[in-house]
This record gives C-alpha cells, sequence and structure tokens, in this order.
C-alpha cells in the first residue's frame, strides 16, 4: 500500500517537501458541471439575471481562485501559475466549466484547477439561486495533467 504523502512520520499532516525535486512545466485541466432548470439557463443565455452576467463572473471567480488555492487548502504550495484560464459554457440542461492552470515548478497545478473549476461553479450557484432551488453541483474531477522537464 502506498504511503500518503500528506502524513508525516508522526502521523501529523505536513507540507511536501518538493525540494529536491527537478523543475518542470506542470499543466493541469478540470471541468465540472452544474444542471439548471431550462428557464434560469435562458435568462444567463439571455443576460437577464439580477446579478449580472453570470459566465463571466464565474470565469473571473475561477481565475481568482486558481491564484488563491494555497490560501484555501492548508497543504497545497504557493505556486507562480503562469496561466490560470477558465471557462464556462451553457448545454443542454447544464453549464459546463473548465479551468486549465499552468506553471514551471517542482509540484503539479492539479488543485488549482480543480479549485478554479469548484469556484466558479458555487460562483454560478450564488448568481443563481435566486430563481432555482433544483441546482446540482456535480462530477468536479481532473481530465488531464502534464509534466515535461525544463532542459538546462
Amino acid at each position: 500500500m502506498n504511503k500518503l504523502t500528506h502524513i508525516g512520520e508522526d502521523n501529523r499532516p505536513q507540507m511536501v517537501d518538493v525540494s529536491d525535486k527537478k523543475i518542470s512545466y506542470r499543466t493541469a485541466i478540470a471541468e465540472g458541471f452544474i444542471r439548471l432548470d431550462s428557464e434560469t439557463l435562458k435568462l444567463i443565455q439571455e443576460n437577464k439575471m439580477k446579478k449580472g452576467n453570470v459566465l463571466i463572473t464565474a470565469e473571473l471567480a475561477g481565475t481568482q481562485a486558481a491564484k488563491k488555492t494555497s490560501d484555501l487548502i492548508p497543504l497545497c504550495h504557493n505556486l507562480p501559475l503562469s496561466k490560470a484560464g477558465v471557462k464556462a459554457e451553457i448545454q443542454k440542461n447544464r453549464i459546463k466549466v473548465t479551468a486549465e492552470a499552468k506553471c514551471t515548478g517542482q509540484t503539479g497545478v492539479e488543485m488549482e484547477a480543480l479549485t478554479a473549476v469548484s469556484i466558479a461553479l458555487l460562483t454560478i450557484y450564488d448568481m443563481c439561486k435566486a430563481v432555482d432551488k433544483s441546482m446540482i453541483i456535480e462530477n468536479i474531477h481532473l481530465i488531464e495533467k502534464h509534466k515535461k522537464e525544463v532542459s538546462e
């Protein structure tokens, strides 16, 4: 059985020491969904929600969240992101949010991409909760991650 990397020899939580890892180009892409009532989707599409443009606000919130991931998740490393991109798009009965995070560093950016998706979806929920009590956030997951060694 593999050992959990965030648990120390003393069985206490610890930040993983990445100081001996090589610097690499890191990329992660995550996605998630929120199901909404068709009338709510119509209001969003026509930009008639009282709180403003839902999709653009969600994208901005997700981008901001990616940059704050280490403030939200205690054992995450603070990473200098070179990209945090979020896209929210209306589908048949839901909105799909996709986020991509990139950096050059010693650890991956999965948590940044997942945090961006989560906060973007929560922003949609917040902006629509007055008109839709049936919303369901679902299937937040990592789609892919890549690491490419930096040549010296």
